[in-house]
């Protein structure tokens, strides 16, 4: 019986087949970054005043200072009220002008927006302002819950209709709901429509990384799962310069839509993962995939290999039961779960705090996609240096200290506070990147799948609690900071618990987890070197 490893090492661990599959499913992430813009990109308070055009009927020719004097309360410090408006009458302008207005209300006919740093916003367009301020923060928590019915459902999807099917299911979901979200007439549709935009990009994340990764090989693995990050790194500067250039949300929709558009075309023809259909008992079809790729990657498989190709027994049926079985496969499913919670609410929480720091929220946009990029280059090459687990340890604990640091700088000190939060989340960002490989190398391939969802289901809870948890600075401004520093600092602790599994086989069995593949793991280190040089 032929191990999968094997395999790969006789068809090209990284060849061509596997750098076209491995773009292929990452170019989505590019434009993922995009669709938080229409609800990031804002201006949270603008100035305003209500619209009294009524009172133009007693005198079309009152210039605008008049106009506001007759219609609008003022605060206590002298400044026209953003949110208030004198009841309009039916009364002669003389009169008007005589004895006054008196009783006041809520704006009845809209706001008139002035020095606003974009043409046009879900702020404005929607008038998220007065007593619908709050919807922003609902927004930002609808989009995360998408996110987290998408890895709820499309992980177990994965597991029985294969990784194939769900990448393309949900990245159609992204889709269509990035052209609807452009064309919501009011907030309560663009609701709904951010929240399927949510699950689709919470299902093609989780699926297409495993869908990546389940053909490569150990000595490239990591190089896998950091590349889809970086284009996610990437599509997070260029978000900065569409906005910047854009500044309509509608229009920055639309765009972000359109690469979506050539994903839908082409996702129909990735393949699907060798492993899972060797898993599920489709030999056949897994022997072809298998030919296919040495094809592509200019080798030959030996006859002997392919009639070896079996379907393995590896006892691991029963979905999410197997982990709870192992005390083993327990903690690391207990300790990665965590840490991925924790480093998703600390990644969420200074990202919706974006145009907070101090700085042009489009330069702190563009640092915090440069950090991200280079913490995925550096990613790529430390992990094959040091192993996963020093590097696992070391980010997060780096990250959550820097998080922290924050509460010793004064406010008003914009430059030293933005330092620090790009720092941080230069290492959470990398810890983050680690993670998504580490669960991958950690669990049998029967569970690979419902084991990377879960734990992307706990970075999704984490980012949907980050909106809320922000709310909580109107209490004290380092409520947020203090829990998820201190979160994130108790998961690196607990990380010192994990396995190293730099340079080891995907286990296939629970058996195989258990016991991190020791020997195999040796012996094809020693078996790869070789094919390592020539690819």
């Amino acid at each position: 019986m032929v191990d999968f490893g094997e395999i790969l090492r006789n068809i090209g661990e990284f060849g061509l087949f596997q750098q076209v599959t491995l773009i292929a499913v990452c170019f989505p992430n590019f434009a993922q970054p995009f669709i938080l813009a229409s609800f990031l990109f804002v201006q949270s308070d603008p100035e305003r005043h209500c619209k009294t055009d009524w009172i133009l009927q007693a005198d079309s020719n009152l210039t605008t200072e008049e106009q506001l004097n007759l219609t609008l309360p003022r605060e206590e410090d002298g400044t026209f009220s953003r949110c208030r408006m004198f009841v309009p009458v039916d009364w002669e302008i003389n009169a008007i002008r005589e004895y006054g207005l008196n009783e006041t209300t809520g704006c009845q006919n809209g706001w008139e927006y002035y020095n606003l740093m974009y043409d046009a916003t879900i702020i404005t367009d929607f008038d998220l302002v007065c007593d619908k301020a709050n919807l922003v923060a609902v927004i930002q928590a609808v989009l995360m819950a998408g996110l987290l019915v998408g890895s709820v459902i499309f992980g177990p999807f994965a597991e029985s209709f294969g990784r194939k099917r769900a990448t393309q299911i949900t990245a159609v979901i992204m889709f269509v709901f990035t052209v609807t979200t452009a064309l919501c007439p009011n907030v309560y549709l663009y609701l709904a429509s951010q929240f399927m935009v949510g699950v689709g990009n919470g299902g093609y994340r989780i699926n297409s990384v495993i869908l990546a990764t389940e053909w490569i090989g150990p000595s490239k693995r990591s190089l896998g799962a950091c590349v889809v990050q970086l284009f996610g790194a990437v599509g997070q500067c260029a978000v900065a310069g569409m906005i910047y250039v854009i500044r309509q949300w509608r229009v920055a929709q639309l765009i972000t839509a359109a690469p979506l558009a050539v994903v839908v075309i082409y996702i129909w023809f990735i393949p699907e993962s060798a492993r899972w259909l060797l898993s599920r008992g489709r030999t056949e079809e897994a022997k072809q995939l298998i030919v296919k790729a040495a094809a592509i990657n200019k080798r030959t498989v030996p006859d002997s290999l392919l009639d070896d190709i079996a379907v393995r027994d590896v006892g691991n049926k029963g979905g999410i039961k197997v982990i709870f079985r192992s005390p083993a496969l327990t903690k690391y499913f207990v300790i990665m779960t965590l840490a991925w919670f924790s480093l998703s609410l600390s990644i969420f929480c200074l990202y919706f705090n974006l145009g907070n720091f101090g700085l042009s929220v489009f330069v702190t946009q563009f640092l915090f996609g440069a950090v991200e990029i280079s913490a995925n280059l550096l990613c790529f090459w430390l992990l094959e240096v040091f192993g996963r687990k020093i590097l696992f340890v070391a980010t997060i604990l780096a990250g959550g200290l820097s998080c922290l640091l924050v509460l010793a700088v004064p406010r008003g000190y914009a430059i030293a506070v933005t330092s620090l939060v790009v720092t941080g989340r230069f290492f959470l960002i990398w810890g983050i990147t680690i993670c998504n490989i580490f669960v991958q190398e950690l669990f049998p391939t029967s569970i690979r799948q419902t084991a990377t969802a879960l734990g992307a289901i706990s970075g999704r809870i984490g980012g949907l609690l980050a909106p809320l948890l922000n709310i909580l600075a109107m209490y004290h401004w380092v409520i947020p900071t203090i829990v998820f520093s201190g979160l994130t600092l108790i998961s690196g602790a607990l990380s010192f618990l994990l396995p190293e599994t730099r340079r080891k086989e995907l286990p296939e069995s629970a058996d195989e987890a258990e016991n991190n593949r020791d020997e195999t793991s040796t012996k094809t280190a020693s078996c790869s070197t070789p094919n390592e040089t020539k690819l």
